[in-house]
């Protein structure tokens, strides 16, 4: 089945006809009658749509993770493109098995095995203590963990939000807390790379994963913090690493998010897991506003819209002439995604 326009390409007051999966969808009241709030999403991102009454009468339930086919138009509201959704019907089974699901997934543009590679590749330098090497090696050689770690998204909505992004994140975690272990030499740097490492791997339990990504019973009850601690027990009893270490890599997990009220079990109480917080809340910043400036594209405008998340609208300053990026390598153009590397959680 054809795809039909995708999100980056919908802008203002424009026609919008295309296939798209149903990542939220809330029934709420306004005074002309009930209505229908959906998050429509495809590889491209997602999209704000409303349904109005009278029409929102025709949809007694829309289920998240529903493929559909929408007609509609495009306008700005509040400083975000929103989609008045003017026609909508489900996919039936057989026009839901002839959809290429690599058009409605997001994924990470970097290869996911090269990052892995990548990864592992600094674990066999940097962890030269038996007990650590032996944790590592045992966690990233689990069949079912190196699996779901592989494809798992980073978060629901807010960054590195897509296939492959909690690899993605992590890697850039440990890279930037390998520089702070080498700009401060205090640090245990050790107990820092693993805590970077394993800071999030609670993620592959919090998130289904899949076309519908969504929070799991167990991580809305328990969060990935503490499901990531459940995890590494086993391979924390049979590591012979110190407990003393073992302590220090829990509080790591536990104070990452750096404030109570940001998720945070405990708040950081060593110079490790202070310098892990701040790696790892620069790294979610830089992508959101990656993802802010790549939804503005050519926009002459020099600021996003308000972001709840940031508390602020973002400024896209004029670059200094000559100065570029540092290139990263991008997995090669029209590689696919299959349903199989997207391992779906009740």
């Amino acid at each position: 089945m054809e795809k039909g326009c995708y999100v980056k390409d919908i802008g203002t007051t424009s026609e919008a006809r295309g296939l798209f999966v149903v990542s939220e969808a809330t029934q709420s009241q306004s005074r002309n009658g009930p209505y229908w709030r959906l998050v429509l999403a495809d590889a491209s991102g997602h999209l704000e749509a409303k349904i109005w009454h009278p029409l929102s009468a025709d949809y007694a339930d829309i289920p998240v993770g529903s493929l559909v086919w929408v007609e509609g138009r495009a306008a700005t509201f509040r400083d975000t493109m929103q989609l008045t959704v003017g026609k909508m019907r489900f996919l039936d089974e057989e026009e839901c098995r002839s959809v290429n699901h690599a058009t409605l997934m997001p994924a990470s543009p970097f290869p996911l095995d090269d990052m892995l590679a990548e990864l592992e590749g600094i674990a066999r330098q940097e962890f030269v203590h038996a007990p650590w090497r032996k944790l590592v090696r045992s966690v990233l050689g689990d069949a079912e963990l190196r699996a779901a770690f592989r494809v798992c998204p980073a978060a629901k909505t807010i960054h590195h939000a897509y296939v492959g992004g909690l690899l993605e994140h992590s890697l850039s975690v440990v890279k930037l807390c390998r520089q702070l272990a080498d700009h401060y030499p205090e640090l245990d740097r050790q107990t820092l790379l693993a805590g970077a490492l394993f800071h999030d791997l609670g993620k592959i339990r919090e998130f289904s994963g899949g076309l519908a990504n969504d929070y799991t019973d167990e991580g809305r009850l328990l969060g990935h913090l503490m499901l990531g601690v459940e995890i590494l027990e086993p391979f924390l009893a049979r590591s012979g690493l110190e407990t003393d270490l073992q302590r220090h890599l829990k509080h790591l997990v536990l104070s990452h998010h750096g404030e109570l009220v940001f998720g945070a079990v405990r708040e950081p109480h060593s110079p490790e897991a202070m310098a892990l917080h701040l790696a790892d809340n620069l790294d979610a910043k830089m992508a959101q506003c990656r993802n802010l400036f790549a939804d503005m594209g050519g926009s002459a405008n020099a600021w996003t819209p308000w972001q709840k998340t940031l508390g602020k609208a973002v400024y896209r300053a004029p670059q200094t002439p000559g100065a570029e990026p540092s290139p990263r390598k991008k997995k090669p153009r029209g590689e696919s995604l299959s349903l199989l590397d997207c391992p779906q959680k009740n």
